[in-house]
């Protein structure tokens, strides 16, 4: 009987108390302010790729360390086989991934918005997936010209093309020919 009359003090105290936040109602005239991430995300992350206007944006860290950045850009060009230069879907993007094995996990990659050939490519480890992950080698570059601009998706007619053999960071004149069709 004691118990539940304690539990029951301690309950309605709980309630006229109030929420231990400083919540007060909704200002339509209060000025909005960003947050300061600061604390959070390290200073540098979100301006990573902003002198690329077509690269992917940098992903923010949660909670580990940047990994040591292991090693130089691989450089080289991206080729369209002439057979298919009509069948480049419109609006198609160029994702440019470079993964440690063919199934693995990409290490880094690019989006390349309306991309011309021959095309030049400089993948380096700004282009990380994950700024944990250490940039090296040996890689496996693939390119593919996706219709939809959705890296997670394959669609019939989208083109890829593979570079011959593997490639370590600091590699250059490498060549990725787009061939097949998808």
């Amino acid at each position: 009987m004691m118990s539940h009359r304690i539990v029951s003090l301690l309950l309605l105290l709980a309630l006229a108390g109030g929420c231990h936040r400083n919540v007060e109602p909704f200002d339509p005239s209060e000025e909005v302010v960003e947050p300061d991430l600061s604390a959070i995300f390290p200073e540098g992350v979100e301006r990573a790729n902003a002198a690329r206007g077509d690269a992917l944006p940098a992903m923010p860290m949660r909670g580990r360390r940047v990994a040591e950045v292991t090693g130089p850009p691989l450089t080289g060009q991206i080729l369209l086989a002439p057979e298919l230069a009509g069948r480049v879907p419109k609006g198609a993007v160029l994702f440019l991934i470079a993964r440690t094995s063919d199934s693995g996990q990409p290490v880094a990659a690019k989006l390349i918005k309306t991309p011309e050939f021959p095309l030049a490519f400089e993948l380096g480890s700004e282009d990380r997936m994950a700024h944990d992950m250490p940039y090296e080698g040996p890689l496996q570059l693939t390119a593919r010209l996706d219709s939809d601009g959705d890296a997670a998706t394959r669609s019939a007619g989208d083109l890829r093309g593979v570079a011959e053999g593997s490639h370590f960071p600091g590699a250059t004149g490498v060549t990725i020919l787009i061939d097949e069709v998808l």
